[in-house]
């Protein structure tokens, strides 16, 4: 096996490329990227260069006061730590206690109507679910938005971040699809959050309290890294292309950056049939394909098509039909291209009502929500005959309620 190592002196973090298997015995590029992402970890010797020992930690143990600020915003209990990671992998309960709640308030500002279907959890089940919501929202925020994820000790200039964004752009074999500087910093940022990632499954533990929460979860649930590494690969992949040529592309994508979801909760659900991993699978490429529909108009804009431009071509329509925004509805193509993909969501959707028998009863309520938000999103955007231009379809306050009470009885009381 090839072994190339890279140590960065200002943060003592090894990259260590080809700990599974060496680039020169991949069989694709696609393995090859695969095994640069699966690489990326932190190291005992990193965390006795540069972490703060649990035993000072609990010292410090009277500035941990809370969450919540006096106007109300999210408050970080351990942005005075000014390293990376503890050396020791045992974090006192009342912290991880604090990174919990941290998530679930997280959790209820980002994503209120998620949170809304997690609250009939169990409390562990729930501070687990929520733990995993804020890894997800987190990496969403660093990939697409303005978040600016902070890793003591690492930036875009050190060596093995430079040379892990080098691979990657080698191997998928194109150029970014935004600035160059704007990539090289996403692509940092989601580096480092690979790092963070690598200590929930590791000796060592992160100071992040989102990673301390999930560590823990992960502990409990037994999760697969490759899942949550997925998930991360997702949001990397939204740098390197912005089309989609066929379904077969398009389900890829959706897999990473939401099947994976599916098949973390379900975990954490709890189930008792392997059955139910084909269906979170199919529940996630249905709530993505219904994103992707809602958000033509805004993703266009940011020239993104994440429909297949095959299907597309099918029906006369061109890139620039995409882009004429409103105009496109009065091509003829639209609204029959639009049905033909709301009937393929929907035999995802099928398949994904089919997980709800095989969870636990405590927990069907949660995806049973969502399934049924999303469905009445698609229906919508049917009515409307897919004008997904005009304003923004969502459900009103009213129509939440009414939908949540409905499958509430179903799910909770009835227990179907």
């Amino acid at each position: 096996m090839v072994q190339r190592e890279k140590t960065d002196s200002a943060s003592g973090i090894r990259y260590d490329v080809g700990r599974s298997v060496s680039l020169v015995e991949a069989e694709s590029d696609f393995e090859n990227i695969e095994v640069v992402r699966s690489a990326v970890s932190v190291t005992r010797d990193a965390a006795r260069a540069i972490s703060i020992t649990a035993l000072e930690t609990l010292r410090e143990g009277a500035r941990f006061m809370g969450v919540i600020g006096p106007r109300g915003e999210l408050l970080n209990p351990f942005s005075h730590l000014d390293a990376a990671i503890w050396s020791e992998s045992d974090v006192p309960e009342y912290l991880v206690d604090a990174a919990y709640d941290y998530c679930e308030e997280l959790t209820k500002i980002e994503a209120g109507n998620f949170y809304h279907s997690f609250k009939y959890l169990p409390k562990e089940a729930l501070r687990s679910i929520c733990a995993y919501y804020a890894f997800c929202r987190r990496a969403d925020d660093i990939a697409d938005g303005d978040y600016i994820d902070e890793f003591p000790g690492g930036s875009s200039e050190d060596p093995e971040s430079v040379e892990y964004r080098t691979d990657i752009e080698r191997l998928t074999g194109s150029s970014p699809v935004v600035d160059r500087s704007y990539y090289e910093d996403k692509m940092s940022q989601l580096f480092y959050y690979r790092k963070k990632l690598s200590t929930a499954y590791s000796q060592i533990t992160s100071t992040d309290p989102i990673f301390i929460a999930l560590k823990d979860t992960i502990r409990r649930y037994n999760i697969p890294r490759q899942l949550l590494d997925e998930m991360i690969s997702g949001m990397e992949d939204d740098l390197h292309r912005n089309r989609y040529e066929d379904f077969e592309e398009l389900y890829s994508y959706c897999y990473r950056v939401a099947s994976t979801v599916g098949l973390v909760c379900i975990e954490i659900y709890g189930y008792d049939n392997h059955a139910a991993r084909e269906s979170a699978e199919a529940w996630g490429i249905f709530m993505q394909m219904t994103n992707i529909l809602r958000d033509v108009a805004e993703d266009s804009e940011r020239d993104r098509i994440y429909l297949p431009m095959e299907d597309l071509r099918r029906f006369g329509i061109s890139e620039e039909d995409v882009h004429s925004g409103t105009e496109l509805l009065n091509h003829p193509g639209w609204q029959p291209f639009v049905e033909e993909y709301i009937s393929k969501a929907e035999s995802y959707r099928d398949k994904a009502f089919k997980l709800l028998p095989m969870l636990d009863k405590q927990s069907r309520y949660s995806p049973a929500a969502m399934i049924a938000f999303y469905s009445s999103i698609l229906k919508k955007i049917r009515k409307k005959n897919g004008d997904v231009f005009t304003e923004r379809i969502q459900l009103s306050k009213a129509e939440k309620i009414s939908l949540a009470a409905s499958v509430y009885v179903r799910y909770r009381f009835l227990a179907l």
